[in-house]
């Protein structure tokens, strides 16, 4: 004898639980051959990138003129010390004269780890043309715009010698006081991060000089001449 299956009926909820039952949400039948079709999204905009043009402008002129200003720092000192302008060497103790344009200031290192040092450096003909033609260098080099990495690498360590030489924080054990107003951060440090910037950036540098250094084969196959 054949039996038919019936599908239970489900039982009613108690009123307590009838309460909370979520009601079934109706779905509407889409009829063959049609496609679903969303709305569309409205489009994202990047904010951050609406003035890109401009910072990028506003960028390199103020790389540019952090770059000239480094770079004048270092020349001029060059050629104050070199012919002896009378504002840190004077005429009488010009390079160009006899002058050391290292005696003075190594020699009057009174402070820091490295004192003995750098007095025995002091006056040393060599180490007066190292520093000299560092301070060239980095200046011109700073100036056109060309090898600014080597440059950042010179002067970093030119700056960083100068800086424990003056030994700023050296009040902090008790010894004497130096010219800066700064214990911890002076003027030789605010430059080095300058440098690291002009370094870093090199690629961005602006000018005629430095497009074409940058064209040469050399120059492309080591990005550290850049």
């Amino acid at each position: 004898m054949a039996t038919t299956f019936e599908p239970p009926t489900s039982a009613p909820l108690p009123p307590t639980l009838a309460r909370l039952a979520v009601p079934a949400v109706p779905t509407r039948r889409v009829p063959s051959g049609y496609a679903m079709r969303s709305e569309p999204s409205a489009p994202l905009v990047d904010h951050t990138r609406t003035n890109t043009p401009t910072s990028q402008r506003v960028g390199a002129v103020g790389l540019f003129g952090l770059r000239l200003a480094i770079g004048f720092e270092f020349l001029w000192a060059f050629l104050d010390k070199t012919f002896g302008f009378g504002y840190t060497t004077s005429s009488a103790q010009a390079w160009i004269h006899g002058g050391s344009p290292t005696r003075g200031f190594l020699s009057g290192v009174h402070i820091g780890p490295l004192q003995g040092t750098f007095h025995w450096l002091a006056g040393m003909t060599a180490v007066d043309w190292l520093f000299m033609l560092g301070l060239l260098g980095v200046g011109v080099a700073l100036i056109l715009g060309v090898a600014l990495r080597p440059a950042a690498i010179a002067g970093c360590t030119m700056l960083a010698m100068m800086y424990v030489a003056t030994w700023p924080f050296a009040k902090f054990g008790g010894g004497q006081p130096t010219g800066s107003t700064n214990p911890l951060v002076d003027d030789h440090i605010v430059s080095i991060v300058a440098l690291i910037a002009i370094g870093a950036f090199a690629a961005f540098s602006v000018g005629v000089l430095s497009r074409r250094w940058s064209a040469l084969a050399i120059v492309r196959s080591h990005s550290w001449l850049r």
